[in-house]
């Protein structure tokens, strides 16, 4: 996104990181490593050569064809997450990347519902994070918030439960809001209502959604109007919609969009029809992701 003159430059100022999934940063070397260590089996290569290798799974990596795709090597990456060290094991190395790349504060999305449903202790997720997370503050002054995504493709029963056993983690301060990700196709922002009143019931105020990226304006329209959301990550398809746009506007709302995640993901073709001139211009407040996906 920037000729190589301007790289060092842009490595070294200082940032801010809205929009990075945790589990989603899992590198290719650590699953192997954690594979190894847990004695969680990897899909063979020949059913699947992206894990003949390191480099064969960094080179698959590179040509996901659709968030779905996407989607299914990260639900089996998340599966070597085992235990606390585990855990905070992943919270670090991505503290470690992200000093290199000048971030000085990070907010960091996380789906308990992902381990949960393998039998994995919400203390054991939410406490491993922040203890690798913690411990790249201490090394690199890295500030940090965390938030659990509840997940579209879930129920929203098992939503609602999933917000009752992140209240406590809320007022201890290990977990600073909600997010809602995963896929939009067909899953109206308006069905997910009761689990952000129950968000709010039990206090937790910092409340976001992923809206906008595969699904229409509206979706964006919702998220604010019937979710109370303060924040949007991704929403790029506002830019379908002025009145959507006026909203955004009017009420400043950040959009954490993320122009290489769309078009790793297909969102896009190329990273110049990612919309972020057109939502600047109408006055809508953007942050971007600095590297990767998601």
């Amino acid at each position: 996104m920037a000729t190589s003159d301007y790289r060092p430059f842009l490595a070294a100022l200082p940032k801010c990181e809205h929009h990075i999934h945790i589990e989603g940063s899992l590198s290719p070397s650590l699953l192997f490593s954690l594979s190894a260590r847990n004695a969680i089996a990897l899909p063979s290569a020949t059913l699947d050569v992206a894990y003949a290798s390191i480099a064969a799974l960094e080179a698959r990596y590179k040509a996901f064809t659709s968030l779905d795709d996407f989607l299914a090597y990260y639900d089996r990456a998340s599966r070597v997450l085992i235990k606390r060290e585990d855990f905070a094991d992943l919270a670090f190395a991505y503290m470690e990347k992200a000093k290199a790349d000048g971030i000085v504060h990070a907010e960091i999305f996380f789906d308990l519902q992902t381990h949960t449903s393998r039998g994995i202790s919400a203390e054991t997720v939410v406490q491993g994070l922040n203890d690798g997370l913690k411990k790249g503050e201490a090394s690199f002054g890295i500030t940090f918030k965390v938030i659990m995504c509840i997940l579209r493709h879930e129920s929203v029963q098992s939503c609602v439960e999933h917000v009752d056993l992140a209240a406590p983690f809320y007022k201890s301060g290990e977990i600073h809001g909600l997010g809602m990700c995963s896929t939009e196709k067909d899953q109206h922002p308006r069905k997910f209502l009761p689990v952000y009143q129950r968000a709010k019931e039990v206090g937790i105020n910092h409340l976001t959604a992923h809206a906008g990226e595969e699904g229409p304006a509206d979706y964006v329209r919702s998220a604010l109007e019937d979710l109370g959301v303060t924040r949007i990550d991704h929403g790029v398809r506002s830019v379908e919609d002025e009145s959507v746009l006026a909203m955004l506007k009017e009420r400043e709302t950040l959009l954490t969009v993320c122009p290489l995640s769309n078009v790793a993901l297909r969102v896009v073709k190329h990273v110049r029809e990612v919309p972020l001139r057109k939502l600047l211009d109408a006055g809508v407040k953007v942050s971007r992701e600095r590297a990767g996906l998601r």
